[in-house]
């Protein structure tokens, strides 16, 4: 197995198995396998191996698990409709897990509308900044939210972005995959499962 195959494999572990981002997760993989960073693999190879992971140790758990997830992020996007959110990361690229951040991105006219929203509705959240892209940063609204379908609470991660960014949101990776969908794209997901 090559060091960059290696890394994908321990780092897939991580992610699956202590929900670690993808990033630290291939960083720490590198550094407890004692390989250099120079190895590290890209993100198909990891989500390659996240797959593999799934297949192999989690195969009786995550398909529902997943469902759940994806129930849950299609109520938020009802609630959100406004700001023209998008289901991204693991649980639009069915990665997920009971352990998975749920990732929707909003695509909004004024970058403040969506936290006003919320305080007006009374829902609680912490603010932080993410990466948007070209050096760019963006602020990310994070809320604790539960979850009915596993019994637990969940981070959801609402990234606001400029409206102008959902003209190239859609296009398809290398692989034929989008890296995002909209409600209706994640009604079809659910379902065709």
């Amino acid at each position: 197995m090559t060091d960059t195959l290696e890394i994908a494999a321990a780092a897939a572990r991580l992610i699956v198995d202590e929900g670690m981002d993808w990033g630290p997760a291939k960083q720490r993989a590198a550094r407890d396998l004692g390989i250099p960073r120079a190895a590290l693999p890209g993100n198909d190879e990891v989500e390659d191996a996240v797959r593999e992971h799934i297949a192999i140790f989690h195969a009786d758990t995550q398909p529902a698990e997943l469902r759940a997830l994806r129930e849950l992020a299609a109520q938020w996007m009802g609630r959100l409709a406004e700001f023209r959110p998008h289901l991204t990361g693991a649980v639009w690229r069915g990665t997920a897990t009971r352990l998975s951040n749920l990732h929707l991105q909003l695509y909004c006219d004024d970058s403040k509308a969506a936290e006003i929203a919320l305080l007006n509705r009374g829902i609680t959240f912490d603010v932080a900044e993410t990466s948007a892209g070209r050096g760019r940063t963006v602020d990310m609204l994070i809320l604790d939210v539960p979850c009915p379908a596993l019994d637990e609470r969940v981070t959801l991660c609402l990234t606001i972005l400029d409206f102008d960014d959902l003209r190239g949101a859609l296009k398809a990776d290398a692989r034929g995959l989008t890296e995002r969908g909209d409600l209706k794209a994640l009604e079809q997901l659910l379902h065709e499962a």
